[in-house]
């Protein structure tokens, strides 16, 4: 199996694997962090996919997706800080004020898990972000110890997939998510 990860420009792709199995329900669509809190209460059903697809198609693209020869096998969403709700976000603090870009879900379809995705994902939002100017990538994962964490809140990442990718922790957050604190890591690619 060869992974390549590419910039999640094709919407149908995106829907393999963000969107919902009924087009009606409203489902995360990745949207939670990306757009203020009013406007995501405010998008249902239908109309979060069509945000979704409006963001594929202006740049840069929400994110990037894992692919397994032309089948989307995983999601990673990563854009500037600046233009998520971690920007206003009091739980997870502001290390300093360089224009960081956030890397905050990873998502690998069920039937490819435990093939080392997740990894790539990483590997090529970090380089999805330094090919836009990033100065540096945050993220915000699961400070697990270890301990098993519920596969549907286990998007924000673990702590160890992070530091096998060259982060370090830069600072505590009072972010908790199921049951595990967040913790801030950082890549500076200055």
């Amino acid at each position: 199996m060869t992974i390549e990860v590419r910039p999640a420009s094709v919407f149908e792709d995106v829907r393999t694997l963000l969107g919902p199995k009924s087009p009606d329900a409203n489902v995360c669509w990745c949207l939670s962090y990306r757009i203020p809190s009013r406007l995501n209460n405010e998008l249902r059903g239908p109309a979060r996919g069509a945000y979704v697809a409006e963001l594929c198609r202006t740049g840069p693209p929400p994110g990037v997706l894992a692919y397994d020869g032309d089948e989307p096998v995983g999601w990673a969403a990563v854009a500037p800080r600046s233009d998520t709700s971690f920007a206003r976000n009091r739980k997870i603090p502001h290390v300093d004020d360089l224009p960081v870009w956030s890397l905050w879900c990873i998502r690998v379809r069920p039937g490819h898990r435990k093939q080392g995705i997740s990894h790539a994902l990483i590997a090529g939002a970090v380089e999805f972000a330094r090919a836009h100017g990033a100065p540096a990538v945050e993220a915000y994962p699961l400070d697990n110890g270890g301990a098993k964490v519920d596969l549907t809140m286990a998007y924000a990442g673990i702590r160890k997939n992070f530091e096998r990718a060259g982060f370090t922790k830069a600072a505590d957050t009072t972010s908790v998510l199921a049951g595990h604190p967040r913790i801030l890591m950082r890549l500076d690619l200055r």
